[in-house]
């Protein structure tokens, strides 16, 4: 199905918000490279009602465990080939519903019963991002919520394998959410509003 000229936007809305945020205030180090290899599926579900959500992140799913990112074969010289997939993760992009913060907070749970179903537990997890973010026990306006605040809500799915190879290759992975609130909390407001208007 051809991407009409709406998706497109909301496609694009959201890589600039990959590049200049998750990415150019390095939030996360280790998006620079998959996004670099255009490895990052970026898909909008136009749905408006929860199952047919579900539906599509089912889809999302079965796609990416269908596809790993790398095996190893021994070759006709013994050499290992190395075989890569174009998809190490994806961004579930939700413009029509789950606009309300709480709510899509409670879909979660749902999520997490199909990743149960599906016996995926310990290979994906989805991280959630979403306009309106607010960390339990945090102001509604505290800086600190702009790490996950993203120009819709989103559903990420992540390969837990590539996390865990990843954080071997990076020193203290447990201080990243304190150096993301710190480099949020010292932006200006200025720079608040060019990189994340859509929240103005």
């Amino acid at each position: 199905m051809a991407t009409t000229d709406i998706e497109a936007q909301q496609i694009a809305a959201v890589e600039a918000w990959l590049d200049h945020v998750v990415i150019g205030l390095n939030l996360c180090p280790f998006a620079a490279k998959p996004r670099r290899n255009k490895q990052i599926r970026i898909q909008v579900c136009g749905c408006e009602g929860e199952l047919e959500l579900l539906e599509a992140l089912q889809a999302e799913l079965t796609l990416i465990d269908e596809h790993p990112v790398t095996s190893e074969t021994e070759g006709s010289a013994g050499a290992a080939l190395i075989e890569t997939t174009q998809v190490e993760t994806t961004l579930l992009v939700i413009p029509n519903m789950l606009l309300d913060f709480d709510v899509y907070n409670q879909f979660l749970d749902k999520v997490d019963a199909l990743l149960e179903s599906f016996s995926w537990v310990g290979e994906y997890q989805v991280a959630s991002f979403h306009p309106q973010y607010c960390f339990g026990g945090v102001a509604a306006d505290s800086a600190e919520n702009l790490t996950n605040r993203s120009p819709y809500p989103l559903l990420h799915i992540i390969r837990e394998a590539s996390i865990e190879t990843a954080l071997a290759h990076y020193a203290n992975p447990e201080l990243i959410p304190e150096r993301n609130i710190e480099t949020v909390s010292q932006l200006s407001e200025d720079e608040k509003k060019h990189l994340f208007a859509y929240l103005f």
